[in-house]
């Protein structure tokens, strides 16, 4: 029976959540199809530029989070419990 791989397959494959048996049948796939190849390719790509994204957060942000730890403290005392 051939297997036809699906481009969710091929992503799998890229971020190598693939068993190896899987893995082997779809590097016969991206042999044979252009079009998955394509894909592939692709894919590498978008996941390279993506490993390269670096985000840091507004300075009013942090601030507003350091603001609420200085009014707030880290372990607030239990609460007495009435028998």
């Amino acid at each position: 029976m051939i297997k036809t791989f699906t481009q969710d397959d091929v992503v799998r494959y890229v971020y190598e959540e693939t068993s190896p048996e899987e893995s082997l049948l779809i590097e016969d796939a991206l042999m044979s199809e252009p079009d998955l190849m394509t894909f592939f390719l692709e894919a590498l790509e978008l996941r390279a530029l993506m490993n390269r994204i670096e985000r840091q957060p507004r300075a009013n942000t942090v601030q507003s989070i350091l603001n609420y730890s200085k009014n707030h403290p880290a372990n607030p005392p239990a609460k007495l419990r009435h028998t």
